[in-house]
């Protein structure tokens, strides 16, 4: 693999420890590479396609190679190289790509040792550089690789991902704590809201500090873009503290983006994300067979919440 995405002469040879796994992936597993010369990049390889995912969950290696490349096109934001892909599987059961490899530290991992100042500042260049990728305008609604058929509005794009989900956790019998009929219930009544948007733009939907690499006070590199998408930028992951408590203060990120208070139908679209996320969050965790059930008993709370902001002002 490494022989055909940079050539023999950067195949390590006569040595040990040039590839090491990299911790913090949910989805694909990623490994540090140490070429020949020294040089380390950074290896992403997508779960086999045997290996059952949620529906919303698939190609989302091409999706990721896409965005990293839209991003580094039309924007300033500093993103990872993508150096090769390979999705052909000759070399490998499951697509996979090398890139540049990001020397600095995963702000969630740093942030309990930040003080509240220094993560805030962090958090407001993550919503100046999400304001940035949001600008980038698409041509259609939904997934990157293209338009799903039978899907083209905002409302039926996201309603029918949201019915993907729900779906998939009824196939694999997942206990939300809320019955499925009343997710759709609620989905239904307040669709309506969704009609406002009519342009797409790029939306990371996945970038919290786990996904931010920093040092020296600056971003110095965002990751993970396989949940990108044409949709509402409120969509974004930065938004989602303003519905929901328990989250984590989004003050520096708001203000990074500039953006004023929501409107009486954007608070309502913000509340259908939040639903959608918290589902997303339940169900994964069997997909993903988890056997610590932290992150299920947390998301089931959090999608309790997110049913009953609905009955609230």
């Amino acid at each position: 693999m490494v022989e055909r995405a940079y050539g023999r002469e950067h195949v390590p040879q006569g040595e040990t420890g040039w590839a090491e796994e990299l911790g913090h992936g949910w989805f694909n597993v990623a490994y540090r590479i140490r070429l020949r010369d020294g040089r380390p990049v950074v290896l992403k390889i997508a779960p086999p396609a045997d290996v059952e995912v949620m529906t919303y969950e698939r190609n989302m290696m091409r999706t990721e190679v896409a965005a990293l490349r839209l991003i580094r096109e039309r924007t300033d934001v500093p993103v990872p190289a993508v150096h090769a892909h390979d999705d052909s599987h000759e070399l490998c059961d499951a697509d996979y790509f090398f890139m540049e490899h990001v020397d600095a530290e995963n702000l969630d991992v740093v942030r309990e040792r930040l003080g509240p100042g220094a993560f805030e500042a962090y958090d407001e260049q993550i919503g100046a550089a999400n304001r940035a990728i949001n600008e980038i305008r698409g041509e259609h609604f939904g997934p990157l690789l293209g338009p799903i058929p039978g899907r083209t509005g905002w409302r039926e794009v996201f309603l029918g991902h949201v019915e993907d989900v729900l779906n998939d956790g009824e196939r694999r019998a997942v206990e939300l704590g809320r019955p499925y009929p009343l997710i759709r219930e609620l989905l239904a009544a307040h669709a309506e809201s969704l009609d406002e948007v009519t342009e797409p733009v790029l939306v990371e939907w996945d970038l919290w500090p786990g996904n931010v690499m920093v040092a020296d006070g600056r971003l110095v590199g965002i990751i993970d873009h396989e949940r990108a998408l044409w949709g509402d930028p409120l969509m974004e992951a930065g938004f989602v503290a303003t519905q929901l408590d328990g989250l984590g203060d989004r003050t520096g990120f708001l203000r990074g983006y500039g953006r004023g208070p929501l409107t009486p139908t954007e608070a309502t679209r913000r509340r259908l994300y939040n639903l959608h996320l918290m589902l997303v969050m339940v169900v994964e965790t069997v997909y993903r067979g988890h056997t610590d059930p932290s992150q299920y008993d947390w998301a089931r709370h959090q999608l309790a919440e997110a049913v009953a902001a609905f009955d609230r002002p």
